[in-house]
């Protein structure tokens, strides 16, 4: 087959990595490289862990001072992350 219209590499990787299902991962990994420049240095000094379970980030905080703060923030944070990435990658936000 013949193309006769010229494709960018951004969409041939973009179509190699669906193909192959490497998307998600991919998008999961931008998701968790953005926390820190989304809620701030401060806060991210306080987190402990994060991680994507299930369409949802888990984040330990050490302080429950931030940790409450950040749960009053849910919605926000989770649009705001999934806004930074360019998919929807996570539907909510669990602050241990």
């Amino acid at each position: 087959m013949r193309r006769t219209q010229p494709e960018t590499i951004k969409t041939l990787l973009l179509a190699y990595l669906r193909a192959n299902c490497l998307e998600a991962p991919l998008n999961e990994h931008r998701l968790l490289a953005t926390w820190p420049a989304v809620v701030g240095t401060a806060v991210a000094k306080q987190t402990l862990s994060a991680e994507i379970r299930n369409q949802t980030l888990v984040v330990r905080i050490a302080s429950p001072v931030v940790r409450s703060e950040l749960m009053m923030k849910r919605k926000m944070l989770t649009q705001k992350l999934n806004d930074a990435v360019g998919a929807l990658v996570i539907y909510d936000i669990q602050i241990l």
